[in-house]
C-alpha cells in the first residue's frame, strides 16, 4: 500500500474564483443523482447549473426556468452557454467521445464510472485533457471516503501486521429488468462500439476501484497483471458472476470476487487481510471494521463529494481524489475484461430463479461459499475447481484402462502463502466419485493428495500459519517455502493391459528467498486391481539440497499435542456417513496417533459410496494422522513428536500404498486386498 498519488492531480491552470457554471449531460438514470446533487451544491451557493443535455429531455418544472435545455453535447456546445465544468452520467460507450469534446472546448469534466470502454479511449482522453490543461474527475465515489486515508494509517502503523492481501467482494442481485434498461445493457459491445458493462466494470466496479487503491495502485504503471474468471447466469453477452486477481508492481494481490446473483443484496466491502488481523470497509457506508486478537471494534467516517472535490480543485489547486490518471488501474482491469474470453455461461442445474417476469432474478447455487472460499485462497472459480467454472487443464491426467483416476497439478497457481507445490486432485475411483479435497475453506492450503512438511529448518512447506511451540500457537511468518519440478521421467501414464503406470519427479524444496531447502526424488505409481478397485502408490526420499543437515520437523515436533502432521497427506471431501478404522481400533480417537499395517475410510461421496485403504510398510513405525470431525484427512506422519534429521549424502525415504475402490468394504474386503499383494510398498 502506498500514500494516495496527488501530484498529477492538481489543475494545471490558475484557480479559479468565480461560481463555476455546470452543465449536466444525461439527466435520466444516475443523472437523477446528480440533479438532486447539483440541487443541493447550487442552494449552497458552490455552483450554477446552466444548461442538461439528454434527448430524452426531463419532466416539465424538474429544472429551473433559466437552466438551457439541449438534445445533446454538440447543441450545448455550439450555443456556448459559458459552461465551466461538464458532468457526464451517459451509457458506457458515450463516455469517451463526450469528455474529448468537452475537454476540446475547454471545460473541465466530471465522468461518470467507468470512465472509458477500452485503454485506447483512456490514453485518447488522458491526452485531451493534457492538450487543454483540463481536470477530469472520475465517478468513483467511494475514493471520497475519509475511511481510505485513515485505513493506510492503521496499516502503515502495523496495527494488523503484515499485509497478506487485499480482497473486494460483492454479492447482489439483479432482475431481469435490469439487464431490459438499455440497449447497451449487459452488452460487451453494442452497434460495434465497445461497451464493457459487467459486474465488475460497472455494477460493482467502485468493489474493485476502491481495492485497487488500498493496494496502492493507481496509474496503468502500478499494475503488473490481471487475470480474469469470468461468467454469466442471465442471458446477457457480458459477466455477471466474475473472478478478478490483479498483481501490483509492489507485490500486493488484490483479489475481487463478485456476483449479480446472489440470494440476497449484501453490503459489498473491502479488506486488507493482515497476519494479526483483518480491517474491512463497508464503502457504501464508510464503516470499517477492524478485527484483531484483541477483538473487533468499528468506526464510521464521512465522505468528501467528488463534485465538490473538483470545485476546490478549479479554487485553490487541491489535489483530485479521483483525477482520471489515477483510474489507469481500473482502466487496465476493464482492458483485461475487454480482450478475455466471452463469459462462459453457468450450468443451468446450478442456477435457480427467484421471483416472476422481470422481477425474476438468478442465483447461482452456494455463491457466498464460494467467494468467500476464492478470497480466502486468492483463486478463481477454475482454480478451486467449481463444477460450472472452466477446468482448469492438469499437467497431466493418470489413467487406467483409459479412465483418468488422477489429474497432476504442479501447483503454480497456488498462493504464495499456502506453499506451493505439486499435488493431485482430482483423484477418483473407476467409476468417477472424487476422494480428494483442495483449497477447502477450512484450510484453503490443503491440497489434493502429496507431500508437505510443516517446519523444515524453519521453513513452512505446508502452508497458512506455523505452529510456535515458545508461543504455544499458530502464527503467520514470512516463512512459506515452494516444491517445483527440476526433472521428469513418465514411464507410462496410462496403467493398461496389466501393466503398471508410473510417474518419476527430481523436486527442490525451495525456501522463501527461492534457496534450495531440499531434493526430493519422488515415484508414483498406479495400477487396475480388480473392476472396483485401482491402486496408487507413492516412494519419495528426501535429501539436503547443500553440505549441512536438515530438520524435518511438525507442530508434534514442536510441541504440539498430537499434532504431528506432516510427511504424506491426503485431503479428503465432505462425505457422508464417514467411517475411518484399523485392525485395533475404529474412529478418530482410535486411529489417530496409532500405528497400524494399514487405515480405512469409507463414506458416501458426492459421486457414489467408496473406500480408501491406506497400507504402510511392515516395517513402518509412522503414526496414522486422522481428522474426522473438523475436517476430513489422513496423513502418515514422518515427525510424529520428534524432528527427523536428514543427512548429506543420503535419504529420509517413505512408502505408502492407497487401494482406491466403489463401493463400501469390510475388514475382511481389505485383509483380502492386501495380503496378497505381499508388501503393498
Amino acid at each position: 500500500m502506498t500514500t494516495q498519488r496527488s501530484a498529477e492531480s492538481t489543475h494545471p491552470q490558475a484557480p479559479s474564483t468565480a461560481i463555476p457554471r455546470v452543465a449536466l449531460v444525461g439527466v435520466h438514470g444516475f443523472g437523477e443523482r446528480h440533479l438532486a446533487n447539483l440541487a443541493r451544491l447550487e442552494e449552497a451557493g458552490a455552483l450554477e447549473l446552466v444548461a442538461v443535455a439528454d434527448p430524452n429531455p426531463p419532466q416539465p418544472g424538474t429544472l429551473a426556468g433559466s437552466v438551457a435545455v439541449f438534445a445533446h453535447l454538440d447543441a450545448l456546445l455550439a450555443a456556448q452557454p459559458g459552461v465551466d465544468v461538464v458532468i457526464i452520467a451517459t451509457p458506457i460507450q458515450t463516455h469517451a467521445p463526450l469528455a474529448i469534446a468537452a475537454l476540446s472546448a475547454g471545460m473541465d469534466v466530471y465522468l461518470e464510472k467507468p470512465p472509458v470502454a477500452s485503454l485506447a479511449q483512456f490514453e485518447q482522453v488522458l491526452a485531451a485533457a493534457q492538450e487543454n490543461g483540463r481536470l477530469v474527475q472520475v465517478g468513483f465515489q467511494s475514493l471520497g471516503s475519509h475511511a481510505l486515508p485513515a485505513i493506510r494509517g492503521m496499516v502503515a502503523a502495523g496495527d494488523i501486521g503484515t499485509v497478506l492481501g487485499i480482497s473486494a467482494t460483492g454479492q447482489w442481485l439483479r432482475t431481469k429488468a435490469y439487464f431490459k434498461r438499455s440497449r447497451w445493457a449487459g452488452r460487451r459491445s453494442l452497434d460495434g462500439a465497445d461497451v464493457v458493462d459487467g459486474v465488475a466494470t460497472n455494477a460493482l466496479a467502485h468493489a474493485v476501484a476502491t481495492g485497487l487503491h488500498l493496494a496502492g495502485a493507481h496509474t496503468l504503471a502500478d499494475v503488473a497483471s490481471v487475470e480474469t474468471d469470468l461468467y454469466r447466469a442471465n442471458n446477457t453477452e457480458s459477466d455477471d458472476t466474475s473472478v478478478l486477481r490483479v498483481g501490483t508492481a509492489q507485490g500486493t494481490t488484490l483479489l475481487c470476487a463478485l456476483t449479480l446473483c446472489a440470494p440476497e443484496q449484501l453490503d459489498p466491502a473491502v479488506t486488507v487481510h493482515g497476519t494479526l488481523g483483518d480491517i474491512t470497509l463497508s464503502y457504501t457506508r464508510d464503516e470499517v471494521f477492524i478485527t484483531t486478537s484483541g477483538g473487533e471494534r468499528r468506526e464510521t467516517f464521512g465522505r468528501t463529494d467528488l463534485l465538490e472535490n473538483l470545485l476546490d480543485a478549479r479554487a485553490t489547486g487541491v489535489p483530485l481524489l479521483s483525477a482520471l490518471q489515477d483510474s489507469g488501474a481500473f482502466t487496465a482491469v476493464l482492458e483485461a475484461i475487454r480482450t478475455s474470453p466471452v463469459p462462459a455461461p453457468i450450468d443451468a442445474k446450478y442456477v435457480s430463479w427467484e421471483g416472476e417476469g422481470d422481477g425474476a432474478h438468478p442465483v447461482v447455487q452456494g455463491i457466498t461459499d464460494l467467494i468467500e472460499r476464492a478470497v480466502k485462497a486468492q483463486a478463481t472459480f477454475a482454480e478451486l475447481g467449481v463444477p460450472w467454472a472452466r477446468a482448469l487443464p492438469p499437467v497431466r491426467t493418470l489413467t487406467v484402462d483409459g479412465r483418468p483416476v488422477a489429474d497432476y497439478q504442479d501447483g503454480s497457481h497456488i498462493r504464495a502463502v499456502s506453499s506451493p507445490r505439486p499435488y493431485l486432485h482430482p483423484v477418483r475411483t473407476l467409476n468417477g466419485a472424487v476422494v480428494t479435497d483442495h483449497q477447502p475453506l477450512d484450510h484453503v492450503w490443503h491440497l489434493g493428495v502429496g507431500v508437505a512438511l510443516q517446519d523444515v529448518d524453519g521453513v513452512n512447506f505446508w502452508g497458512g500459519r506455523t505452529y510456535i511451540g515458545e508461543a504455544g500457537q499458530y502464527v503467520w511468518r514470512p516463512d512459506h517455502g515452494s516444491i517445483a519440478g527440476t526433472g521428469t521421467t513418465v514411464e507410462r501414464l496410462d496403467a493398461g493391459n496389466g501393466q503398471e503406470g508410473r510417474l518419476q519427479e527430481t523436486l527442490s524444496w525451495n525456501g522463501p528467498d527461492g534457496t534450495p531447502v531440499l531434493v526430493e526424488e519422488r515415484t508414483w505409481a498406479w495400477s487396475g486391481v480388480a473392476p472396483s478397485v485401482w491402486r496408487l502408490s507413492l516412494d519419495f526420499g528426501l535429501s539436503p539440497a547443500s553440505s549441512k543437515p536438515v530438520s524435518l520437523g511438525s507442530p508434534g515436533s514442536n510441541g504440539r499435542f498430537e499434532g504431528g502432521y506432516g510427511g504424506f497427506f491426503w485431503r479428503l471431501p465432505a462425505c457422508g456417513d464417514a467411517t475411518v478404522w484399523t485392525p485395533a481400533g475404529t474412529g478418530e480417537s482410535e486411529t489417530h496417533g496409532s500405528v497400524t499395517r494399514w487405515l480405512a475410510w469409507a463414506g458416501t461421496f458426492d459421486g457414489g459410496p467408496a473406500t480408501l485403504v491406506f497400507a504402510a510398510p511392515e516395517d513402518s513405525a509412522d503414526p496414522w494422522f486422522v481428522r474426522v470431525d473438523g475436517y476430513p484427512g489422513v496423513g502418515q506422519s514422518l515427525a510424529w513428536d520428534t524432528a527427523v534429521i536428514a543427512q548429506p549424502g543420503s535419504q529420509v525415504r517413505r512408502r505408502i500404498t492407497v487401494f482406491v475402490a466403489d463401493g463400501i468394504m469390510a475388514t475382511t474386503d481389505i485383509e483380502a486386498l492386501i495380503n496378497p499383494q505381499g508388501d503393498p510398498s
